[in-house]
């Protein structure tokens, strides 16, 4: 049965899953979702005994309904391949009572991976699909992970050019090398003066700009995204929560009608939503417990069922969830006001022209599935260095998060079931920071030097995604003002704006 997607923000104009692909954003400027959430076809008994693969063909056939099965194959075959340095490509590790989802065995050792592995192939297939002829310029805001998978996806690709703009200060050094140092002839690295919500909101006014647009068009060019505002990064990430469920099934882990709850540390809001697409396909999901940072919008959001980022914005140890704007919230702002277009373009106006809105009582009680809470600075380190001492395992800064947040829902709760904690990153991205919980006797230590003591201590070899860097060359050096990044883009692709 095709699926088609509908707009967030206007009613009646559904298209096709490629077309939503190629176009990243909807013309009105909200976000492409599917008119009706799918159902697995397949039973947890059955998904049990696929590997990752074969579980992202059951879950996305579902979704892209416009690809034909050879297409789709083809798309996760080039995907899920050697670059990732494990045949499993997410193992499920099991420390202190909770079973850690590891989402950074990819290129860039970041969970990013998993959704930006697929996306050039599932894009470059939508233009052919769509008989496009122009040249796609891949736009793109970054909080540290985004970028480099973006960029290590679309390097060199045919027909494409990228452009990824950072918090030039917003970074981990680790996160900024992994960027800076990106080969490609069509690659374009730009670190903006101001944080990573005034990279956001300036590519949205890109995508938005109809003159651009046009001009664009003229010399034979079109925006897509990579961010996960495009629903081709969506879909790959719904992929492996079925493929963890499935994976404890397996393993008698939990029996059938079971529940378990999963965990996610959450900026932008892509990844738990994903979380909260594979619970309405049918599986056994329970809780969605968001964990926030101390920028904690999304914690407040959930607590008050006001959204506000009238607030400080504070730079912490878990960069990529250093967000006060989180786009990915609108899909689900616009699932529980009843798939009513018109209230969420109120609500997403409201937060554009005052900073905040909220939520009606009845759109609150729909958030029931949902557990919000945050952990500070300390409270990071402290989980990072428990955890530590007590199994030996390493978890990044973004993971802590999460796995703070969990012991904190459990001792209010109670609520003991079956939990996966989404680890969304390797803690080689992080050294200084991991370091810092765990053993602070490196002063002087360069971030390379860190990763070598980091390597001895947890027993795990430095990832290759860290030493190809190493003394790698800046090939990007390029900055630019927040209110620069038009023009900057125009004078990449040699246009006047």
């Amino acid at each position: 049965m095709e699926l088609l997607y509908d707009s967030t923000r206007t009613k009646g104009k559904p298209v096709k899953a490629s077309e939503a692909i190629l176009k990243g954003l909807s013309d009105d400027g909200g976000l492409f979702v599917p008119e009706r959430i799918p159902v697995l076809d397949q039973s947890l008994e059955e998904l049990s005994g696929m590997n990752y693969a074969q579980t992202a063909y059951e879950v996305m056939k579902l979704y892209l309904t416009d690809f034909t099965k050879e297409e789709l194959e083809s798309c996760i075959s080039r995907a899920y391949d050697a670059k990732f340095d494990t045949d499993e490509i997410v193992p499920l590790v099991e420390a202190d009572g909770a079973f850690y989802l590891e989402l950074f065995h990819g290129a860039t050792i970041a969970f990013k991976d998993m959704a930006l592995s697929i996306l050039p192939h599932l894009l470059t297939t939508s233009a052919r699909k769509n008989h496009v002829e122009n040249e796609i310029v891949i736009l793109t805001a970054t909080s540290g992970d985004t970028g480099k998978a973006a960029l290590a996806g679309f390097a060199d690709v045919e027909g494409t050019r990228i452009v990824v703009f950072y918090p030039k200060n917003g970074v981990s050094p680790i996160q900024e090398k992994q960027m800076i140092t990106q080969k490609g002839k069509n690659t374009y690295v730009v670190g903006i003066n101001g944080n990573f919500d005034d990279a956001q909101t300036g590519v949205k006014e890109i995508f938005a700009d109809r003159e651009l647009a046009a001009e664009l068009n003229e010399k034979g060019f079109q925006f897509s995204s990579a961010n996960s505002i495009n629903i081709g990064r969506l879909v790959p990430q719904i992929v492996y929560y079925v493929y963890a469920c499935a994976k404890l099934f397996g393993q008698g882990r939990i029996r059938k009608g079971e529940k378990i709850n999963v965990v996610v540390p959450t900026g932008n809001f892509g990844n738990i939503l994903a979380a909260f697409y594979a619970k309405q396909m049918g599986l056994p999901i329970d809780r969605l417990i968001c964990a926030s940072n101390e920028n904690r919008v999304l914690y407040d959001f959930f607590a008050t069922g006001a959204y506000d980022r009238n607030r400080e914005f504070v730079l912490t140890s878990s960069p990529s969830m250093d967000i006060l704007i989180s786009s990915n919230l609108e899909r689900l702002i616009y699932q529980i006001a009843g798939r009513d277009a018109d209230k969420n373009r109120e609500l997403m106006d409201a937060l554009k022209s005052a900073g905040r809105y909220e939520i009606t009582d009845g759109m609150r009680e729909a958030l029931c599935d949902f557990y919000g809470n945050y952990a500070d600075e300390r409270e990071t380190a402290r989980t990072i260095r428990g955890l530590y001492e007590k199994t030996g395992y390493v978890i990044d800064t973004h993971t802590a998060v999460a796995a703070c947040v969990h012991h904190k829902y459990v001792e209010e709760t109670g609520d003991d079931k079956v939990t996966v904690i989404a680890s969304t990153a390797s803690p080689f991205k992080f050294t200084r920071s991991v370091m810092n919980a765990i053993d602070k006797s490196h002063d002087g230590l360069g971030d390379f030097e860190l990763a070598d003591r980091l390597s001895q201590l947890s027993g795990v070899p430095v990832p290759a995604a860290v030493e190809e860097i190493r003394n790698a060359p800046v090939l990007h050096d390029h900055v630019c003002g927040k209110n620069e990044m038009k023009q900057t883009v125009c004078a990449f692709l040699g246009i006047g704006g």
